[in-house]
């Protein structure tokens, strides 16, 4: 339980500031996070079977986030957006394994499904950041 309230505080603490301070390519990397985040928890197996087979509903939550982060790293012209796409598609390569590898213990299903979110906030923090501090050094909004 512990580690879901660690991550909903990373999750909305990470995504109100890009929406809030976030260039138009973050504030939809965020909005896409809410989103999957939302729908998977919505789509997922229940509890007691969750991860022995194959999730087909976060699958395809996974596919289209992938989708939507490929689409702004196509679109902006900073490099973060490639790096969040790449780790998206690890994720869905996870569902793969697992479509193959039948016997796949439900743990390492899903670590390799949860694991590449964490990197995700934190590059979209960091790119946040790092986006209103190069703004300001530029003179292009005022310093608070």
């Amino acid at each position: 339980m512990l580690r879901v309230i660690l991550f909903d505080i990373l999750l909305f603490g990470t995504c109100g500031y890009a929406l809030l301070c976030g260039r138009t390519d973050a504030r939809i990397v965020a909005l896409v996070c809410i989103a999957a985040n939302f729908a998977s928890a919505w789509i997922k197996a229940p509890v007691n079977s969750s991860y022995s087979s194959f999730e087909t509903g976060v699958f395809a939550v996974d596919i289209l986030t992938f989708l939507a982060f490929t689409y702004v790293a196509l679109t902006s012209d900073r490099f973060w957006p490639l790096w969040v796409s790449g780790l998206q598609l690890t994720t869905s390569l996870g569902h793969i394994m697992k479509l193959f590898e039948s016997d796949l213990m439900p743990l390492a299903y899903a670590a390799a499904l949860r694991f590449w979110s964490y990197p995700i906030l934190i590059i979209l923090a960091i790119a946040v950041w790092r986006s209103q501090r190069r703004a300001r050094r530029e003179g292009l909004v005022p310093a608070h």
